[in-house]
């Protein structure tokens, strides 16, 4: 089990790192990291960031 950053900023870096360099998609990445996926989104969604699947990335 990977073990997340708990700093929404640098848990921001890493997902979208992650997501450009390794995983065509958010569910992948979870799968993958065994993340839940809503507790991602709810962190990030603390310091506004949203997830856009068009550009694969939170933004």
């Amino acid at each position: 089990m990977t073990v997340l950053p708990k700093d929404p900023v640098i848990l921001l870096s890493y997902i979208n790192t992650q997501l450009r360099d390794f995983y065509p998609s958010l569910d992948e990445l979870c799968s993958s990291l065994n993340a839940d996926k809503q507790t991602l989104c709810n962190t990030l969604a603390q310091i506004d960031y949203y997830y856009d699947e068009t550009s694969n990335q939170f933004v």
